[in-house]
This record gives C-alpha cells, structure tokens and sequence, in this order.
C-alpha cells in the first residue's frame, strides 16, 4: 500500500503569506491545511491525527504562536512544530525553542530552507 501524502498545518493569519508556503509546498506532494489563530491550530491537530508537521506562525491574533505551541506539543510531544517569524532575533528563536518549536524559520521564507527544514523533519 502506497503512503499516503504528508499533511502539514500552515497556521498563518496573513492571506499572502499562507499563499505563498501553500504554493510551495503543493507541489512537492504535500496536503496543506490551515490555521490563522492558535487555537484554531490546536482544534485542527485534534481533529487531525493525520498531520506530519506543524508550520507555526508566532505572531497571531487571540492566541499567540508560542502558547498554541505548548498545547498542542503538551497532546503531541512528538509532532515537529516549526515556527516562522518575521521577528527574528536571537531572543524570538530562543523563545520559540522554549515554548517546544523544533526549529525556526525567519519571514520572508527562503523556498529552499523551507523544504530543506520540511525534509529534515519527514523523514
């Protein structure tokens, strides 16, 4: 039996940048939901046991990134979470990796380091 796609949640609350990351990632045979708060995020991740890697925006309305991080890390210990920032100091990064992301992604998102990042993690 063939594996199925790998789905990856895109929790993003900007139109473009959602479109962008989908644009990406479709055409690598990737399923892509969304989000656009945290705690969309965190109902998406129960309601979808299926997916393979979380694309975690940290600046979101209600709910911030960080927070929607550690539940949905306190269900799913081992669901990567990525967080994609255009805040990226080395105090952001190292807030991220507190709050359980298993690696970040500095906004604009470089095409390349999003699928090289992706692929370290889905294998």
């Amino acid at each position: 039996m063939a594996k199925t796609n790998p789905v990856v949640l895109v929790v993003e609350d900007d139109e473009t940048s959602f479109l962008y990351l989908k644009a990406v990632l479709s055409p690598q045979k990737i399923k892509v939901l969304r989000a656009v708060s945290g705690q969309e995020a965190i109902d998406t991740c129960r309601q979808n046991q299926d997916i393979s890697l979380v694309l975690m925006d940290l600046k979101l309305p209600g709910m911030n990134g960080l927070e929607a991080t550690r539940e949905i890390k306190k269900m799913y210990p081992r669901l990567p979470v990525i967080a994609q920032t255009a805040h990226a100091f080395p105090s952001d990064r190292q807030g991220a990796m507190q709050a359980g992301c298993d690696d970040f992604i500095p906004k604009p998102v470089s095409k390349e380091l999003l699928l090289n990042v992706i692929n370290k993690y889905m294998k």
